[in-house]
């Protein structure tokens, strides 16, 4: 694959596509979902076009002004059901790309539960690379966030405050103020995150 592709797991996903569709659906202009997200008409028009690779709090800010929960963009509901399980093989990696554009993932993820719309907490694995200081780029979505890291050390930092975590350590914070994350190690920094957004 070209370094410049979008991962095949994302062309899989059409993330783009539900976006569109769900935009459309609600007879939203591209100008409309900007003010509702406060997301660029380019960018979002790269994400319809699956260039781009959302991140995380991207995608929170698409499913809050466009009502669904974020697993709508990663699977199909599946309706009825109490109990949700999601085998090992089902979970979708969504890559970083070999260079970086506006609007994209700068850590690898993987939802960890994708077939229920309405829950209330959304569960990540998350791979954090490493980064000089200035690379960070700090991001925010209502809600909160919870972190336990599993392996490596890794790096937690909003406008006024620097915490390392070492594994087995956590840390729960409201992600509407601006944070960031680094592996300081040599090789990436692994964590469950998990993800509250009161109005998805």
């Amino acid at each position: 694959m070209n370094r410049d592709d979008v991962t095949l797991a994302v062309k899989a996903l059409q993330i783009g596509s539900k976006v569109r569709e769900l935009r459309e659906k609600h007879r939203y202009t591209l100008q409309d979902l900007a003010t509702k997200t406060g997301l660029s008409k380019a960018l979002l028009s790269q994400i319809e076009n699956n260039k781009v690779v959302p991140p995380i709090a991207t995608l929170l800010r698409l499913a809050r002004a466009l009502n669904v929960g974020l697993s709508y963009f990663f699977q199909d509901e599946v309706r009825g059901e109490t109990v949700y399980v999601t085998r090992v093989s089902d979970r979708i990696r969504v890559d970083r790309r070999a260079h970086h554009r506006e609007g994209e993932v700068d850590y690898v993820y993987e939802a960890l539960e994708t077939k229920k719309h309405d829950k209330h907490m959304e569960p990540f694995y998350v791979e954090f690379p490493c980064l000089e200081t200035n690379e960070m780029v700090f991001t925010s979505h209502e809600g909160e966030e919870f972190v336990y890291l599993m392996e490596g050390k890794l790096e937690f930092r909003t406008a006024d405050r620097v915490v390392h975590l070492n594994p087995g350590d956590c840390i729960y914070f409201d992600s509407s103020q601006g944070h960031s994350f680094r592996s300081l190690g040599n090789s990436p920094a692994k964590a469950l995150v998990i993800v509250w957004n009161k109005n998805v």
